[in-house]
């Protein structure tokens, strides 16, 4: 087993604007890329699980040429209201990087 942050380059989260999170993971060779696709550890349904959304409202893509998997939910709090723990988006990466991914 390995963490998905091992095998990852880059995990990451951002804002796709006031209402929307996306992330990102992207990886550095086809082996690492095609072995976290294949498991099925990070599909659209585990991320709704993780981050307590509706699968219905889970963008999800793997793209192949980039080697990169893109996500994409709706804020849980509007960017800059009252309720917004991270302006910016940029910590909601958190719970992938310990994700298990079997051999």
């Amino acid at each position: 087993m390995a963490k998905l942050g091992d095998l990852a380059r880059l995990i990451r989260s951002k804002n796709a604007g006031p209402f929307t999170l996306t992330f990102d993971v992207m990886f550095e060779t086809d082996e690492n890329y095609r072995r976290v696709c294949k498991s099925k550890v990070l599909t659209r349904e585990s991320f709704a699980s993780i981050y307590r959304v509706s699968p219905n409202e889970v963008l999800f893509f793997e793209h192949d040429a980039a080697k990169a998997i893109k996500i994409s939910i709706p804020r849980p709090a509007i960017q800059g209201s009252r309720d917004c723990g991270d302006i910016y988006g940029g910590q909601q990466h958190g719970p992938l990087v310990e994700l298990e991914i079997p051999d």
